[in-house]
């Protein structure tokens, strides 16, 4: 017997849903054709306009005026970006004269501009939120999000088998391998705005509207002479109110003026930072037309459902999108679940608190976790129950009996995830079944990143210990890599203590004040403590690279009071600072 699914959308339990892709990745079938979609290719969208997908995880755009050739979008890395203005090369000799950022995902590959001969002055356009949203990557939640990004995108997955990744929805991969080492060559924007903009680039009109997306820097870039709309907001899929890996609300209200206006524009051809573009005016506005009405239904039905007083758990059965949303592959659920994004509208309008008083004040996860267990008669019974609800793929089910074995007992960090290995296994299995059975990449890479963990084939501890890449403090300055640091602050050897300490690094200084158990960052005048080192130093210490001890012995690091400075730092959970 197959036990019947309250959101079908999520996964099948159709016993023929699975396929093989070539390199042995067991997915949903519609999971695994989406692939075909994403392969790399430079699509020659009109005449002087070129779009290459397939090679990152988001697309590079080319665009020939008279005066030479825009560049949209740079890519993750320098070698990203080599890589594609070398395909485009094969079609055109126009010299790269600007560049236009969609938004802050995909720019760290322009100085590979500058290195294929663009010049030193030339103009970078792009919304005036891109550079300090750069900076803020990667400094207070440095740990979650790596830890993120490695289970939404399936980085640690192996190249071939089962567990193997199929696709990321928006591309083939997070990033592709040919172009390790991944350097990373942002460079700000030089031409920024917040309003419409009206301008010449390239001796071609162009007219860049901030339209908000899954970051609040997004652009759409409308050239009229050539019909063709550029864009971050009519994705290959339907649009992720709600990233697993863990992001801020995206808003959907917001995102519909931004649609509306690439209804409007009536474009012949449609470029997305993801996914192959699409021409044909009639068929733009009926596409994109969907996916707009998409974003309203599910945030329309989530307010009306949260008005009824429905809990966060009905609303995900309440609210599932009409059928004929899966008609087109721009609705349908290859990146994230709908069921997921009901629950972070519900969050970013109304809190977690959802009226179910269960969740008002629950047991802790272990204490809850024991009872739960002990109730239906032991470990033995929900073992034994568990099992028969993934035979009949009682999914859901199986997931939650499953899940209270692993959490009877917390590991060496404090977490609730010390189970058996047997019970570990028995987790992982029903986590496969799930990924096999999604069509939302995100959702199978997450579970079999998770089962890999299980199995002890994963060692993630590192994404749960924070620590600072060099290269994000060299981008996000001293002051606010330093300021980060209360976010590490450990109260215990904190507690009693009043200190000011100032840091001295190249010309910023800053500091950071202990005070009734927390850092408080400051500009550190008046502190009776200071510290002197470069920003190469500060960068390699956050980074883990070496030690505060081995600094300060080394004279890169210098203090008149060691002592001090040393027992200051010790109260941040830091390993680097605390040696």
């Amino acid at each position: 017997m197959v036990a019947s699914n309250p959101v079908p959308a999520s996964y099948s339990t159709d016993p023929d849903v699975k396929a093989t892709a070539p390199n042995g990745a067991v997915g949903h079938r519609d999971l695994v054709d989406h692939t075909a979609r994403l392969e790399r290719k430079l699509w020659h969208v009109t005449e002087g306009v070129w779009c290459l997908v397939g090679n990152g995880l988001s697309n590079q755009t080319f665009v020939e005026g008279p005066g030479g050739l825009i560049v949209i979008d740079t890519g993750e890395s320098n070698q990203e970006m080599a890589a594609a203005l070398a395909e485009v090369r094969e079609h055109t000799s126009a010299p790269v004269v600007a560049t236009i950022y969609t938004h802050s995902h995909y720019v760290g590959g322009t100085e590979a501009l500058y290195e294929a001969g663009a010049p030193e002055d030339m103009p970078i356009w792009g919304h005036a939120g891109i550079a300090a949203n750069r900076r803020a990557y990667g400094t207070v939640l440095s740990a979650v999000a790596g830890r993120g990004l490695v289970h939404q995108f399936g980085i640690s997955l192996p190249p071939e088998g089962p567990d193997a990744l199929v696709n990321v929805g928006l591309g083939l991969s997070y990033r592709s391998p040919e172009h390790a080492p991944f350097t990373v060559g942002f460079v700000p924007p030089t031409e920024t705005f917040t309003d419409v903009v009206e301008t010449t680039i390239a001796g071609l009109r162009v007219e860049m509207t901030p339209a908000p997306s899954d970051s609040d820097d997004s652009v759409t870039i409308w050239f009229p002479e050539l019909g063709v709309c550029v864009h971050n907001i009519v994705w290959p899929t339907l649009f992720n109110v709600f990233a697993i890996r863990g992001e801020i609300y995206r808003d959907p209200q917001i995102l519909l003026p931004g649609i509306d206006h690439i209804i409007d524009l009536g474009a012949d051809h449609l470029v997305c930072a993801h996914g192959p573009p699409m021409s044909g005016a009639d068929r733009i506005r009926e596409q994109a037309t969907d996916y707009r009405d998409s974003i309203q239904f599910l945030w329309d039905q989530t307010v009306r459902g949260i008005n009824r007083g429905l809990s966060t758990d009905e609303l995900t059965s309440f609210v599932q999108l009409p059928d004929h949303f899966s008609d087109s592959w721009l609705t349908r659920q290859w990146y994230g679940l709908a069921e997921h994004h009901v629950r972070q509208i519900h969050n970013g309008l109304r809190g977690w608190f959802d009226s179910d008083e269960t969740k008002l004040l629950p047991l802790p996860p272990v204490e809850r976790c024991r009872r739960l267990v002990d109730g239906f008669g032991g470990a033995d019974e929900v073992r034994r129950q568990a099992q028969a609800a993934l035979e009949d793929l009682d999914l859901r089910w199986a997931l939650e009996l499953a899940g209270w074995l692993v959490r009877l007992e917390t590991d060496d960090r404090g977490r609730a995830d010390a189970g058996t290995a047997e019970d570990r296994q028995l987790l992982a299995s029903v986590l496969r079944e799930i990924a096999q059975r999604t069509t939302a990449s995100n959702i199978r890479d997450w579970c079999l990143t998770r089962a890999l963990e299980l199995d002890g084939e994963l060692d993630l501890s590192r994404h749960r210990t924070h620590s600072f890449a060099a290269g994000a403090v060299l981008s996000a300055g001293a002051t606010a890599t330093i300021h980060a640091l209360r976010v590490l602050l450990d109260p215990e050897p904190a507690a009693g203590r009043d200190e000011h300490l100032r840091f001295v690094v190249g010309d910023e200084v800053c500091g950071l004040r202990l005070r009734n158990s927390v850092a408080v960052p400051s500009d550190g005048a008046g502190a009776e403590i200071e510290v002197t080192m470069d920003h190469s130093t500060l960068a390699a210490l956050m980074a883990g690279k070496t030690t505060l001890s081995k600094e300060l012995e080394a004279g890169s690091v210098s203090t008149e009071s060691p002592a001090a400075l040393a027992s200051f730092l010790a109260c941040f959970d830091h390993a680097a600072l605390r040696g």
